[in-house]
C-alpha cells in the first residue's frame, strides 16, 4: 500500500507541480474533515490580488496597425492538458486562415521564458506561429484580446490596447467549485461583457439564459489522422474502458466505479480497463487493469480493444466520447442538456446518472452484440461526419465579422 501511495505522489508531483500537489493534498484533508477553509494560505489578499480593476495597456491600436491580430491570454499550462491542447490547435487552424496571434501566459508559470514555454508548445500541442511571452505586462496591442480561464478574464478586462474582448470558453468553471469565494469569482467573469465563444451548444444556452451574454459557438470533432480502429486482439475477451479520472470531480470518478462494480456483479466474465489517471491507491473489488496515465499515440488501440465505454461528464463534454467513437468503441454517458448538446440515442447510450441506471445501460449493450455493432457504425458515421477544421472556421468568420463591424449579426 505504502508503495502505491508513493507511485501515486510521485504522479501527482510531474502532473501538477509541487505547489499543485500540496493543494492537492489540503484539499483531500479538508473534504474528509467536513470543512472548507480557503486553500490559498494566510495572505488572502495577495492571492486574489489579480480581482483589482487596474486598467492598464494605454489606447488601443490604430484598426491599420491591429488589423487580424489576437491576443490569447492563458492560465500555465502542463503536457496533456486537453483546455490548452484545444486552444493551441484553434490557434493553429487560425493562422493559417490569416491571424497573427500571440500568447500571453499570466500567473504562475513553470516555464522560464516565453522562449521556452514556445518550445514546449510546438513539440507537444501544435506547431503554432506565434510569439509567447509571460506576464500581463507583456501583451502588446492588438484587434482581438481572448480570456481562455476565468483566471485570466481578469487581467484582459483590464487590458485597454485592444478594440474587442473575448472570451473562450470550455466550461462552467464556477462548477469546479464548492458554492464559495472561488465561485463567485468565476462566475463574474460572465457578466464582464466580453462576446464568449463556446465549446458547444449547452454553454451557450447557459451563458445565454444566467448572464445575458452573447455567443458564438464551436463544436467537437477528433484527430482524424490518430484516432481509428485497430486490430483487435484476444476478441474472445470482452472489455468494458471507464474514463476514470478521479482528480478531476467532474467526471465522475465515484459514480463510474459503482456502476461498474455492478456490472461486475451481474457479468464477472467482463473485464474492465480504467484510464485516466493512477488508480492504484483505491480498493476497487472488481478485476481490472489501471492503465493509468496513457500517452495520446497509444489511445487509438486501446480504445480499439473494449467493446463499450463509460465516460461521464458532470459538466461540459470531453473530446473522448468522439475519439472513442472514431476507433469503433460506443459510449455510454449521462444524460443532461450538458451532454446532450453532442450526445444523443443515435450516436451513444444514455442513462440517468446513477449506479443503478447506468449499470444496466452498459449491461444490456453489451448483452445484445446486434445492437451494439449497430451503434458502432452509427457512431463510427457520425465521429467522421465532424472536423476541427470546419469548427475553426465557425470562430474564424466570426472574428472576421467582429473586426468588420458586423460581429452583432453573427452572434448568438
Amino acid at each position: 500500500m505504502l508503495k502505491r501511495n508513493l507511485h501515486s505522489l510521485k504522479m501527482l508531483h510531474t502532473k501538477l507541480g509541487l505547489r499543485g500537489l500540496l493543494v492537492y493534498l489540503w484539499n483531500r484533508y479538508i473534504r474528509r474533515h467536513g470543512y472548507q477553509p480557503s486553500t490559498t494560505g494566510s495572505d488572502i489578499i495577495g492571492a486574489y490580488d489579480f480581482l483589482r480593476f487596474e486598467p492598464f495597456g494605454g489606447e488601443p491600436p490604430s484598426v491599420t496597425d491591429a488589423a487580424r491580430t489576437i491576443n490569447w491570454v492563458i492560465p500555465d499550462f502542463g503536457v496533456g492538458s486537453g483546455g490548452h491542447l484545444n486552444i493551441f490547435r484553434l490557434i493553429f487552424l487560425l493562422e493559417q486562415r490569416g491571424y497573427q496571434c500571440r500568447v500571453i501566459i499570466v500567473g504562475h508559470t513553470h516555464c522560464n521564458s516565453g522562449d521556452e514555454a514556445r518550445e514546449s508548445i510546438r513539440k507537444h500541442f501544435f506547431p503554432i506561429n506565434a510569439r509567447v511571452s509571460i506576464g500581463e505586462s507583456s501583451l502588446e496591442p492588438a484587434a482581438i484580446t481572448v480570456a481562455t480561464s476565468w483566471i485570466t478574464a481578469y487581467p484582459v478586462r483590464n487590458f485597454q490596447g485592444t478594440h474587442h474582448r473575448c472570451y473562450f470558453v470550455q466550461d462552467y468553471e464556477p462548477y469546479f467549485y464548492a458554492h464559495g469565494s472561488d465561485y463567485c469569482f468565476a462566475e463574474a467573469t460572465y457578466r464582464m461583457g466580453f462576446y464568449g465563444i463556446t465549446a458547444g451548444g449547452w454553454l451557450a444556452g447557459k451563458l445565454a439564459a444566467e448572464h445575458g451574454m452573447q455567443t458564438v459557438t464551436m463544436g467537437f470533432s477528433y484527430d482524424h489522422g490518430l484516432y481509428r480502429p485497430l486490430p483487435r486482439r484476444n476478441p474472445e475477451i470482452r472489455r468494458v474502458f471507464f474514463y476514470a479520472r478521479s482528480v478531476t470531480p467532474r467526471r465522475g470518478f465515484e459514480l463510474g466505479l459503482l456502476a461498474l462494480n455492478r456490472v461486475a456483479q451481474k457479468m464477472p466474465e467482463i473485464s474492465f480497463i480504467l484510464a485516466g489517471w493512477d488508480t492504484s491507491s483505491y480498493h476497487i473489488p472488481f478485476h481490472h487493469l489501471n492503465a493509468g496515465n496513457v500517452a495520446v499515440k497509444d489511445l487509438p488501440d486501446l480504445y480499439s480493444q473494449c467493446d463499450v465505454a463509460l465516460v461521464l461528464s458532470l459538466t461540459n463534454l470531453s473530446l473522448l466520447p468522439l475519439e472513442l467513437m472514431a476507433c469503433g468503441c460506443p459510449v455510454v454517458s449521462n444524460r443532461g442538456a450538458n451532454t446532450e448538446w453532442l450526445l444523443n440515442e443515435d450516436n451513444a447510450v444514455l442513462a440517468d446518472a446513477t449506479p443503478e441506471a447506468l449499470s444496466e445501460a452498459l449491461i444490456s449493450l453489451l448483452r445484445d452484440e446486434d445492437r451494439r455493432k449497430r451503434l458502432v457504425e452509427a457512431s463510427m458515421h457520425f465521429a467522421t461526419s465532424t472536423s476541427w477544421d470546419v469548427e475553426a472556421g465557425k470562430v474564424a468568420g466570426f472574428f472576421d465579422d467582429l473586426l468588420s463591424g458586423e460581429g452583432a449579426e453573427r452572434k448568438s
